[in-house]
């Protein structure tokens, strides 16, 4: 059975070779690349089924270098940052990374939430049914959403979120509720992630189905699918 290639992306050598040593235990063939414009390349050269990101790079920082292949492709990102702070995880989560760990980091854990977002994303093309709720279909088998018949790109996070709402129209489902049906046991104890996906979300459809809400919050609770025409 092939083993999914994973581009490992980050300045200091010796994080590369020690991330590159744990997955390759695992089985995973691994990509180096220690600066963002060699990142870039070799992605659209290899086409790796993961990245995981540095933030601090030089010649293309991990932000720019996630916004450049968002362009592109909707290729699992997880990233890696010493940096700590809220508005940093959620810039790097808008721009649609499916998971933030700070530096230093357990191998353990990460290698754990590339095995969860890797199984989430073949569940999702290997599922062979559609959740139609109004004008929205959601196709889990070939990982495309559409509203209206206009296609919507979301990133394999934002789908098992969308997926785990529609799943459950009508109901309210909090936010550890959404994590616990897209994550399982690979949760990264900041449930405020799913507002930013939750964010990203209503933005995409927005630009393509305006006149129309799908996802209603429900404050101090959490969120439910709910479909709605704007008046």
């Amino acid at each position: 059975m092939r083993k999914e290639k994973i581009l490992i992306v980050d300045d200091e050598p010796h994080i590369v070779s020690f991330i590159q040593a744990y997955l390759e235990k695992e089985g995973y063939p691994t990509i180096e690349a220690y600066d963002g414009e060699t990142a870039l390349m070799l992605w659209r050269e290899h086409k790796p089924d993961l990245i995981v990101l540095d933030i601090l790079m030089p010649r293309l920082d991990g932000l720019e270098f996630c916004q450049e292949v968002r362009k592109e492709s909707e290729v699992p990102i997880i990233i890696l940052s010493a940096r700590s702070e809220e508005d940093d995880r959620i810039t790097g989560l808008e721009l649609g990374a499916d998971g933030y760990m700070v530096k230093p980091f357990s191998p353990r854990e990460l290698v754990a939430r590339i095995r969860a977002v890797l199984r989430r994303r073949n569940e999702y093309t290997e599922e062979k049914g559609l959740l139609v709720t109004g004008p929205m279909v959601i196709d889990t088998k070939s990982h495309q959403v559409k509203v209206g018949g206009e296609e919507i790109a979301l990133t394999p996070m934002e789908l098992g979120v969308l997926t785990a709402l529609a799943a459950h129209p009508g109901q309210v489902l909090a936010r550890e509720k959404i994590i616990g049906l897209t994550q399982g046991d690979c949760y990264d104890g900041y449930d405020r992630n799913v507002d930013t996906h939750i964010k990203n979300i209503r933005n995409k459809i927005a630009r393509k189905a305006e006149d129309w809400s799908f996802i209603e919050t429900v404050y101090g609770v959490g969120y439910r699918f709910q479909v709605k025409k704007k008046t």
